[in-house]
C-alpha cells in the first residue's frame, strides 16, 4: 500500500499491480510483515532453551534428593529408578498437557477474536471433565476404565464446544462477548453436575474425583504420556496448517471469506481439533485453567499475532509453563504436593481480570 493515503473503505482481496491480493498488515497486529525465517528460527529456539532448562529443573529437584550425573551413569542406582519412573513420565506429561492447553487457547482467541477465549472458560473443559467423572462412576470396575475415560472426556467435550457455539449465534453471527458469558453459564452448570456425580458415589470414589479435579500429574504412564502427546502433535500440524486462515480470520468473517477462506468448514475443524485436544488432555492431568490463556497472550503482545509463529511459540511456552508449576507444586510444601491447577488458578485469576479491564478500556475508548 505503498503512496497515497489509504482509502476509508478498501475491498478486502483487492489485487495489486501484481494482480495477487494486497498484503494487509493488519492480518497479524503488524507483525506479518516483519516475520523470517531468521526472526522464526530464533524465537523458537529461545523457547525451546527455556523449555529444557525447566524441565532439567524439574527433573533435577522434588521432595527426594535426585542426582541426574548418579542416575545416568549408573543404571542399577535409585536414581535411575525414581528419574525413569517417576520423575521423567511426569515432566514429560506436564510438557505434552501444557502445550496442548496453550495451543488450543491460542487457536480459539483466533477464531472467535477473544483474546478472553480458552478451553476452561468457555465451557468446553467443563464439559470434558463431566464425561470422564461419569465415566469413572459407571465403569470403575470395569476393565479397560484408562481407555473409557479419555473417550467420554473427549465426547462430553465436543458435545459441550458445539452446545456452546450454537447458543452463542446471535443472528446467525458468533458473538464474543456472548460466547463468554454462554461458556461460563456452561461452566456453572458443568461443575453442579459433577457435584451432583460425586454425591452419589462412596467415599473412595469421591476423594479420586476431587483429586483429580484439582488438576495434577500424580503417577502418569508411559502409555499415557504417548496418548496425549500423539493427539497433541496430530491436532497442533492441523492447526498450524490453518495457520494463515487464522490470521486471515482476524479480519472479520465476510472478508476472510472473500480472501477464500471456508469460514464455516474452518470454525467447525478447529472446534473439532481442540475439543479432542483439551479432551487427551484432561482426562489425564484433571482440569488445569489459565494456562491457553496466559501464554497466548504474552506471546503475542511480544511476538505478534501471526500464528505461524504464535501456534509453535505456544506449544514450547505452554510446555515450559507448565512443567514450571508442577515443579513449585512439588518443592512449595514438600513431601506434600499442591495441586498445579491451583498454581496455575493463582496465575491466571489476576491474569484474567487485568486483560478484562484492558480490553473493556480498549472498547470504550477510555
Amino acid at each position: 500500500m505503498s503512496g497515497g493515503a489509504p482509502k476509508p473503505e478498501r475491498p478486502a482481496g483487492r489485487a495489486g499491480e501484481s494482480g495477487a491480493p494486497a498484503p494487509d498488515p493488519d492480518i497479524s497486529g503488524g507483525a506479518n510483515a516483519y516475520l523470517t525465517r531468521a526472526r522464526a528460527i530464533g524465537t523458537l529456539a529461545i523457547l525451546a532453551a527455556a523449555l529444557v532448562a525447566t524441565a532439567l529443573a524439574a527433573l533435577a529437584f522434588g521432595s527426594v534428593h535426585l542426582s541426574l550425573i548418579a542416575a545416568i551413569r549408573d543404571p542399577t542406582s535409585p536414581d535411575r529408578a525414581i528419574l525413569a519412573g517417576v520423575r521423567m513420565p511426569r515432566v514429560l506429561m506436564g510438557a505434552a498437557v501444557g502445550a496442548v492447553l496453550a495451543v488450543v487457547g491460542a487457536a480459539l482467541q483466533a477464531l472467535v477474536r477473544n483474546p478472553l477465549a480458552e478451553g476452561g472458560i468457555l465451557g468446553i473443559s467443563g464439559g470434558g471433565a463431566f464425561g470422564a467423572v461419569l465415566a469413572m462412576m459407571l465403569f470403575s470396575r470395569v476393565g479397560g476404565v484408562d481407555a473409557i475415560v479419555p473417550a467420554a472426556a473427549f465426547g462430553a467435550a465436543l458435545c459441550s464446544t458445539f452446545a456452546v457455539y450454537r447458543l452463542a449465534q446471535v443472528e446467525g453471527r458468533l458473538d464474543p462477548l456472548t460466547l463468554l458469558l454462554v461458556g461460563v453459564i456452561f461452566n456453572a452448570f458443568w461443575g453442579a453436575a459433577i457435584m451432583l456425580v460425586n454425591s452419589v458415589v462412596n467415599f473412595y470414589l469421591t476423594h479420586s474425583i476431587l483429586f483429580w479435579l484439582m488438576g495434577g500429574f500424580a503417577a502418569p504412564t508411559w502409555r499415557e504420556v504417548a496418548m496425549v502427546a500423539a493427539l497433541g502433535a496430530g491436532g497442533f500440524a492441523i492447526l498450524l496448517e490453518r495457520a494463515r486462515d487464522l490470521n486471515l480470520l482476524s479480519l472479520g468473517d465476510e472478508e476472510a471469506a472473500q480472501l477464500g477462506v471456508e469460514v464455516d468448514a474452518l470454525r467447525r475443524r478447529v472446534f473439532i481439533v481442540t475439543s479432542l485436544m483439551i479432551g487427551a488432555a484432561l482426562s489425564v492431568s484433571g482440569i488445569i485453567t489459565f494456562v491457553g490463556l496466559i501464554v497466548p497472550h504474552l506471546l503475542r503482545s511480544l511476538l505478534g499475532a501471526d500464528h505461524r509463529l504464535l501456534l509453535p511459540a505456544a506449544l514450547l511456552g505452554g510446555a515450559a509453563f507448565t512443567v514450571a508449576a508442577d515443579l513449585i507444586a512439588r518443592v512449595a510444601i514438600a513431601p506434600a504436593e499442591l495441586p498445579v491447577g491451583a498454581i496455575t488458578a493463582l496465575c491466571g485469576g489476576p491474569f484474567f481480570i487485568y486483560i478484562l479491564r484492558q480490553e473493556g478500556r480498549r472498547t470504550l475508548g477510555l
